[in-house]
């Protein structure tokens, strides 16, 4: 290979409009000129394609091209943004979105979930999907934490590991996996002010034990990529810091796959860090700290490398590491043997019915009822209103991370989905949008003759920093932003006026955040969570709220009683109170806990016990809880594990996640629930990414009870 057909391999492009549009015969013309390797014509905001048809063609077209009109005849990588299901072509099968997936606490069912993303990804044409997402969501205001499974590392961990299995299946040979990307590498998630990609000072010891514990996960899973994070780290840009990349990344915690850059990550170096001169010095900076492929740079990326390498400022074999690890994952994705799609099977897989019914039962396994006077669940003979700015929109209802326009969609709406279950009479006011009154009277009048008022509140489609504007509909000054998180006074209005009726009125807040709605948890009789439900969100929610299904999410997020109430964790640390605790407010006095959902019937759990009270450094032992259906329904509930550790003489979290068990019991049943508990689960990463359970006492907590054990000393 020359130099040049060496760095075609390293750079991607684009077909569709992303700062500058390109067509697809631009596109042609790159892979043509200047071999480049990897494209993304489908998948994101912007693409030229969102229909299965028209992406299809543009996928061949441009395989052939690559085939036959290039000295090497090397095969495109196609990647995507299919973060919540293939939910950026419009036929696609949407799941919730991560924080509703993480509320299903449920490991399998994510990766089945993910299996069949991967499925619709991989027939449509695309090789690499730019998921699953690892950050810890520690900062709620910011615009990305829907993207995350929550504030704990070990949940995140859990679901990122599920999904890259489900992703990479039995491996990437197989015509139906595609190759998951662990993002956003190594810290993300906590930005200053809660805006998207401002600096994450934190310390070395938060930097290995919140944010680095899903990538471990994700790489023990096999992960193909890895992309950092757009931002600095105690002032170093991970895309240009040799130091996260590749003595951290592929030093310490031995990943050995693709770096492959978030969008204009390189070009940030020098127009938004400031630390670089230019693009060719940013270039520099990204292929010396281990960058492989620059996802969208392009031409001009790749004229800049192959100057650095004829000026001798990068050496060629740096180009032949890259190159040899980016050809290794064509050649294990099968894409010399066969690099085409057929359109037929791409329209018989793309949403097909099985599909929509994953997602369905993973929709419902997300519904977290958050309060309940027993208004739940609706009589199915109920005249119902249904109202607000959430109940019919199909878009809102997907979330970001999807296609901005419903053409070609078939989203099953809140207000769908209670019309298919009510037998009563069902009357619809949309009352506001997300930030204007539209005609809250009309919804005022229509309650008066309801038996009960289901109004959906929330949050509307927005990317990174609640935009762009034209797709989201909402301006920068307008809600959803990062200076609120309680609902804008036309929504709040019409949730008022609607009670003031007199009728019973069901809160449902379709949302990617925690919002602060502490006026209606003291007001409203229920209170629905339905997060951003995906294509068959609405029939879930309308199941829930009848009761054909119970409400088994737990929320995998804190809900603050106020903006000025954050950080709100429940694995804070402790500290001391000088003047007396009574003189302190809590430290976590949340409107609804992490960890919180209620279900239709009752559980008991029976005395814990664990099955090794001492443990090697190594070892594990199994937690052992009786659980019993107490009530007259069907229902699931989750059996969670927290540890506080007492070993160490480093201040650690008041407790962490160590285990989790989803249970479904008929009524009057009972299981003895196992979670294993090994002994990494309870320890901490060390400054050598290892990580180990420091001898001594863990306590470990289900509820109000508790056990100690006691993890040895190595033995020599």
């Amino acid at each position: 290979m020359t130099v040049e057909e060496k760095v075609g391999q390293l750079v991607g492009t684009w077909a569709g409009q992303l700062g500058e549009f390109k067509s697809v015969e631009d596109v042609e013309d790159e892979v043509v000129e200047y071999a480049v390797g990897a494209v993304a014509s489908f998948g994101w905001a912007g693409a030229v394609d969102s229909r299965i048809d028209d992406v299809v063609e543009t996928v061949n077209h441009l395989q052939e091209v690559a085939l036959s009109k290039t000295r090497l005849g090397i095969p495109l990588l196609f990647n995507v943004d299919a973060v919540h299901g293939h939910a950026y072509v419009a036929e696609g099968t949407a799941f919730p979105n991560g924080l509703g997936m993480a509320a299903t606490w449920d490991e399998d069912g994510v990766e089945k979930a993910a299996a069949v993303t991967a499925t619709e990804v991989r027939t449509s044409g695309a090789q690499q999907n730019y998921s699953p997402t690892c950050d810890v969501a520690r900062e709620p205001r910011w615009g990305r934490t829907f993207e995350t499974f929550g504030e704990s590392p070990f949940l995140c961990g859990r679901l990122a590991g599920a999904m890259v299995r489900g992703y990479q299946g039995d491996g990437l040979d197989d015509p139906n996996s595609v190759a998951a990307t662990a993002k956003h590498f190594p810290a993300y998630s906590e930005p200053a002010r809660g805006e998207d990609t401002a600096p994450v000072e934190v310390s070395s010891y938060l930097l290995r034990n919140i944010f680095l514990p899903s990538f471990l996960d994700a790489i023990d899973e096999g992960v193909a990529s890895v992309m950092p994070c757009y931002n600095a780290i105690d002032g170093r840009p991970a895309h240009g810091s040799r130091e996260y990349l590749t003595d951290l990344l592929r030093g310490k915690l031995g990943f050995d796959g693709t770096v492959v850059s978030d969008w204009n990550g390189v070009r940030m170096l020098h127009e938004d860090h400031l630390v670089a001169s230019d693009h060719r010095d940013s270039v520099r900076m990204t292929r010396e700290a281990g960058l492989d492929i620059a996802s969208v740079d392009a031409i001009a990326h790749a004229d800049h490398l192959v100057s650095l390498v004829e000026a001798g400022e990068i050496a060629e074999d740096v180009l032949d590491e890259s190159v040899s690890r980016v050809l290794d994952l064509k050649f294990r994705l099968g894409l010399f043997e066969d690099a085409f799609v057929d359109a037929n099977e791409a329209r018989d897989v793309v949403g097909a019915d099985a599909h929509r019914d994953e997602a369905l039962e993973t929709a419902r396994k997300s519904m977290t009822l958050l309060q309940n006077d027993d208004t739940l669940p609706l009589d199915p003979e109920a005249d119902i209103l249904v109202a607000g700015p959430n109940a019919d929109n199909p878009i809102h209802q997907l979330g970001g991370w999807s296609v901005p326009d419903e053409a070609g969609t078939d989203v099953v709406s809140i207000k769908d989905g209670i019309e298919s279950v009510c037998d009563g009479t069902v009357t619809y006011e949309q009352g506001t949008t997300i930030n204007d009154p539209v005609d809250i009277d009309a919804a005022v009048e229509a309650a008066k003759d309801a038996d009960v008022a289901v109004v959906a509140v929330g949050e509307n489609w927005y990317i990174h920093e609640f935009g762009p504007t034209e797709e989201s509909g909402t301006a920068p000054d307008e809600f959803p932003n990062r200076t609120t998180l309680e609902l804008p006074d036309a929504q709040r209005d019409l949730v008022k006026a609607l009670h003031e009726t007199g009728t019973p009125v069901v809160g449902v807040l379709v949302t990617g955040r925690p919002l602060a709605v502490e006026w209606m948890a003291e007001n409203l009789p229920s209170l629905l969570l339905a997060y951003y439900p995906g294509t068959m969100g609405g029939q879930a929610v309308a199941e829930t709220l009848f009761g054909a299904c119970d409400p088994s999410g737990r929320l995998p997020i804190s809900f603050p009683r106020s903006a000025s109430h954050l950080p709100t964790r429940f694995n804070h640390f402790p500290h001391p109170t000088p003047i007396g605790p009574d003189e302190h407010l809590p430290s976590y006095d949340p409107l609804f806990e992490f960890g919180h959902g209620l279900s239709y019937t009752d559980f008991e759990f029976g005395s814990m016990s664990v099955t090794d009270e001492q443990i090697p450094p190594h070892g594990t032992t199994t937690v052992e809880v009786p659980v019993e259906n107490v009530g007259d329904r069907h229902g699931s509930t989750v059996v969670q594990v927290y540890v506080t550790d007492q070993a160490g003489t480093r201040v650690t979290p008041v407790r962490e996640l160590c285990g989790f068990e989803r249970v479904s019991l008929d009524p009057g049943a009972t299981e003895t629930v196992s979670v294993p508990i090994d002994a990494a689960s309870i320890g901490r990463v060390d400054e050598a990414g290892r990580v180990l359970a420091i001898p001594g006492e863990y306590t470990l907590r289900v509820g109000d009870q508790n056990v100690t054990i006691t993890v040895e000393p190595e033995s020599n």
